[in-house]
């Protein structure tokens, strides 16, 4: 495989690998609190809804839109998740946001579950609805991301690769520390993923402009590929700026916050 492949294959990896950590947290609190079996249920109606969703979208973003228009609107999409991610990665590195703590997500979903009261039937409506809806909603990220990676790309196999093998790294840990998966340095996961988020979604959006000019044909950079490396260097540069501005100066010994919700 040449680098433009193993280039899609770690960014889908990386990227898909946050969002399945956070589901993973969701599913492991209603498995240990409501029962496995409805949190599985959940888990597997919400994958099935995201194939279809997958499936459809991607259809029909081949099929309908010229390929410079599909740079432009799918990198300018990616440009403004990325510039979220890094917005906030930006405020918990200057200390103006609190750090996401998988343990304090944890406990608070094992106290939602335990406050629901005992289930009556076979499946248990909760665990089976809070599963669903944590896998989905993450999923839904998953889905965007091998969407606009492997179509740009033109490879859409190699970017499922990528997420399918985060979705197996991130159970096998999940299964063999049987907890959440706190030792992960998921801020700063997050931090880069917004930046090559930030980067392709430019590098893309810059290529599509080629939509409004005679021909329609999409723009190229100088150095092709290789500008996506600059523009990773050029967005974390800026990104530490910013982190520099915003940092606040260190006040007595407050307690250090930590974020349950993203």
């Amino acid at each position: 495989m040449d680098a433009a492949t193993w280039g899609l294959i770690i960014a889908t990896f990386v990227a898909c690998f946050v969002e399945m950590v956070e589901a993973t947290t969701i599913v492991m609190a209603m498995g240990y609190t409501r029962g496995w079996r409805s949190a599985m249920a959940g888990t597997f109606a919400a994958l099935a809804v995201l194939a279809v969703v997958t499936l459809a979208a991607g259809y029909a973003l081949a099929t309908w839109l010229p390929e410079s228009a599909l740079q432009l609107a799918i990198g300018g999409l990616l440009l403004i998740f990325g510039l979220q991610w890094l917005r906030k990665a930006i405020l918990r590195s200057s200390g103006r946001k609190a750090v996401h703590d998988e343990d304090a997500i944890y406990r608070e979903e094992v106290e939602a579950a335990t406050a629901a009261g005992e289930s009556k039937g076979g499946i248990d409506l909760f665990g089976f609805m809070v599963s669903f809806k944590g896998v989905f909603l993450e999923g839904m990220e998953v889905v965007f991301i091998v969407l606009t990676f492997g179509l740009n790309a033109n490879n859409i196999p190699v970017a499922g690769a990528g997420a399918a093998a985060a979705v197996v790294v991130v159970l096998a840990i999940a299964v063999a520390l049987r907890r959440p998966l706190s030792m992960i340095n998921e801020n700063l996961l997050k931090y880069g993923v917004g930046l090559l988020l930030a980067s392709f979604g430019t590098y893309w959006a810059v290529e599509g402009i080629g939509i409004f000019r005679h021909g329609r044909e999409s723009l190229g950079w100088p150095g092709h590929d290789l500008m996506i490396l600059v523009l990773i260097a050029a967005w974390l540069i800026l990104s530490r700026v910013f982190v520099a501005a915003l940092r606040k100066p260190a006040v007595g010994s407050p307690a250090v916050a930590v974020e349950v919700r993203k």
